[in-house]
């Protein structure tokens, strides 16, 4: 049996029909059907952990907002991890590792409080511990933005 040589290809702007359709692969096991999203997106499971977090942090600042009305200004922002040490406004090393942060409102930019997502999911495993956490982290934060004491700011820190 012998090879017989490819044909020649054909020009590109020759008609040579439709483009084949890629064929798309779907996962469909012994005939069940497809498979659907593990929870509906209104349930909590649904929500990723950056997501939860987030709620988090708004839960602690809709809080302190009551007492606070000046808070309404202030830009609360998470990150997933500090800056590198050693790096501008960095204020870490590789010993202490910051939970948040805070930057001075400048030329018409509102001040802003960070609360970094990573260090604190690593130092907080429960959900009600990390809650406690990112309280603490905030307050901490506007008592040094308002040049107050943490206790003044929410009189039940270091309470819980």
């Amino acid at each position: 049996m012998t090879d017989s040589p490819l044909p020649p290809p054909l020009p590109a702007d020759s008609a040579a029909g439709p483009p084949a359709e890629p064929r798309v692969r779907r996962r469909d096991r012994h005939g069940r059907g497809m498979r659907g999203p593990v929870a509906p997106p209104q349930v909590p499971l649904s929500a990723s952990r950056a997501e939860l977090f987030g709620d988090l942090v708004r839960d602690s600042v809709e809080r302190l907002e009551r007492r606070w009305p000046q808070l309404a200004e202030v830009e609360f922002l998470v990150g997933d991890v500090p800056g590198p040490p050693g790096g501008p406004d960095a204020g870490w090393n590789d010993e202490a590792v910051p939970l948040g942060g805070l930057s001075e409102p400048v030329d018409g930019r509102p001040a802003r409080i960070v609360v970094f997502r990573r260090p604190v999911e690593i130092r907080a495993k429960s959900r009600d511990d990390r809650a406690l956490l990112i309280h603490e982290i905030v307050v901490e934060q506007v008592a040094e933005l308002l040049g107050l004491s943490p206790e003044t700011v929410d009189p039940r820190y270091g309470q819980d």
